[in-house]
């Protein structure tokens, strides 16, 4: 059930992981604002760990992901079902773990009473999902083994709160071996007799400050001062005389703690024996504790990922043969629980065979970005198995997924910003197929314009032409836009905005169509610029605008007279 082969899952490289920011933050390597901090509701620790092991290798397999979207679906459905389930799995403890030491023999004994009694709640978490109709559910509740043996075992053998070591004694239960049952009341007899024998001595020898003490070189003693040092008996033999006090033994004394010192010693040593022998036949079971600890695992991530679909209104995708990518109502997954309004601005998408690239712009800190790893996250997400904030999501299922985000150097290897960005976006042209799912966001801004456009222009051209690929493209590039009109596997669309005077508002939404301007000034203004840097920046661009328009109108006028048609017709 849930096998994990190398192959069968999706490969994501390190820049697709890092820039989507899966399990760390980009800035900060944090886990709060990570997709697995978002989607982490687990119960258990082993479940966390194959919660992030879904989110790293997502499935190629639509049965695969059937069966895991079927079984949430179902628990996201039945309330009692998953509640059932979810105190089961409640302080159950890493038993993944706890079995992992037990079968390599290092298993201490708090160690063992914490897999014994994890394993007496297996019934309690199978029972949970019985008779489900989901086969997944149905498997693991049948396959679930409590191994009975182990935790019999170890509630025969372990006492209940055991020290951690076994140097102290304690660990094993009484009644568990007959012999260690006898040095042990032997042990605590001798005791008695030294509590006896004080007493007696004290009658005998009218010294009612009499102790009797013991110390590592000398055994016990018994303890008078000097002041009744003339009244010890005859047949005392001192033994070591103090600044304030006599010691003396009596061959009684010698006889009692032999008894005690020999039955104290030999009782830890023969528990150290037993211990060893229980752990042994417990290594020898761990294997399956192991297996029902990878079920229990499953069982958490089912269940505890249908409660937060029932809480935030997650839906089930649909999956289908074809190279569809349609998300309706689309949430990023880690916004909507960071961002302070608490409401994050749903939007659609919509890749196909016949048009699967998608150009965005518009203005800066609109959500360009956001989008795009939106649709990344989704996609991620329901070949994980798992279900996605969005009103629906069609998908035809992805064998890659890249990603070209944000920019850094690599200054230990020598590779400036741009080198980096552009060892990345080889990596996406040499090995995308049809199937993959690519997200670029501002190819080519790291050399001069007319280089950038020109390489972003080219590689545009390839991933729609020649690749294939259904593509998200995030760009500055106006001039890139052109291209859905040559190419009809190229559509554009934008960030719509609202202008009141020189006051702009981002209004977070995708709307069809190309922008025409960046508001990067405004972008400016807002992040503290000089009001005089400001205004000079607006008057720049002004200048710049008006003299690109002349050219432009008589780069239109020559062409006319040359009777070319269009002096753009090959690029930008």
């Amino acid at each position: 059930i849930e096998p994990a082969p190398l192959s069968g899952t999706v490969p994501l490289d390190r820049a697709t992981i890092t820039a989507l920011e899966i399990v760390e933050t980009l800035r900060g390597q944090d886990r709060k604002g990570t997709l697995m901090w978002a989607l982490d509701h687990c119960f258990t620790s082993m479940g966390s760990r194959l919660l992030r092991s879904w989110l790293l290798a997502p499935l190629t397999s639509s049965r695969q992901i059937r069966l895991r979207h079927s079984a949430i679906e179902e628990l996201a459905q039945t309330p009692r079902r998953r509640d059932l389930a979810a105190q089961a799995l409640k302080d159950l403890g890493d038993l993944e773990r706890l079995a992992g030491r037990a079968g390599c023999g290092r298993a201490s004994p708090r160690d063992l009473v914490a897999l014994g009694r994890a394993l007496e709640r297996v019934p309690f978490a199978a029972n949970s999902v019985s008779g489900a109709q989901s086969s997944l559910l149905d498997e693991i509740s049948r396959q679930l083994d409590p191994v009975t043996e182990l935790s019999q075992l170890v509630a025969r053998a372990i006492s209940d709160e055991p020290p951690n070591t076994l140097k102290e004694g304690g660990v094993i239960r009484d009644g568990f071996d007959a012999q260690l049952d006898e040095l042990r009341a032997m042990g605590r007899d001798g005791r008695q007799f030294i509590a006896r024998f004080q007493a007696k001595e004290q009658a005998e020898s009218g010294i009612p400050s009499l102790k009797v003490g013991y110390t590592s070189v000398f055994g016990y003693y018994l303890e008078i001062t000097n002041t009744h040092k003339d009244k010890a008996p005859a047949h005392w033999i001192r033994k070591q005389t103090l600044k304030n006090a006599e010691r003396y033994i009596t061959p009684e004394l010698k006889e009692i703690e032999a008894k005690v010192l020999n039955a104290e010693s030999e009782s830890i040593s023969l528990e150290a024996r037993l211990f060893a022998r229980v752990r042994d036949e417990v290594a020898a079971l761990a294997a399956r504790a192991s297996v029902t600890a990878r079920l229990l695992a499953l069982l958490d991530v089912l269940v505890s990922h249908a409660g937060l679909c029932a809480s935030r209104g997650y839906t089930k995708p649909e999956l289908s043969d074809g190279r569809e990518l349609e998300i309706l109502d689309g949430r990023h997954p880690v916004l909507e629980l960071t961002i302070e309004s608490g409401r994050v601005v749903a939007n659609d998408c919509r890749l196909s065979q016949e048009r699967p690239m998608l150009l965005i712009t518009g203005p800066n800190m609109a959500g360009k970005s956001t989008y795009i790893r939106m649709t990344a996250l989704l996609t991620l997400m329901a070949q994980a198995g798992l279900f996605v904030p969005a009103q629906r999501m069609k998908l035809g299922l992805v064998d890659r997924v890249f990603t070209r985000i944000g920019s850094a150097d690599e200054i230990q290897k020598g590779n400036s910003t741009f080198m980096v960005e552009m060892i990345e976006t080889a990596n996406i042209l040499n090995n995308a197929t049809p199937q993959s799912l690519i997200v670029l966001d501002e190819v080519g801004r790291g050399t001069s314009t007319f280089d950038g456009v020109s390489i972003a222009w080219a590689i545009t051209e390839h991933l729609a032409g020649v690749t294939g690929a259904r593509t998200l493209f995030a760009t500055h590039y106006h001039e890139l836009t052109q291209l859905a009109g040559r190419m009809p596997q190229v559509a554009n669309c934008n960030v719509a905005v609202r202008e009141w005077g020189d006051e702009v508002v981002f209004l977070h939404k995708i709307v069809e169509g190309a922008a025409d301007r960046s508001y990067g000034i405004h972008v400016a203004r807002l992040a503290g610029l000089p009001a005089e840097v400001v205004k000079r920046s607006k008057e720049i661009l002004q200048r710049l605008e008006e003299e690109t328009a002349t050219l432009e109108s008589e780069a239109e006028v020559s062409a006319s007279r040359q009777g070319t048609g269009a002096a753009l017709s090959g690029g930008p």
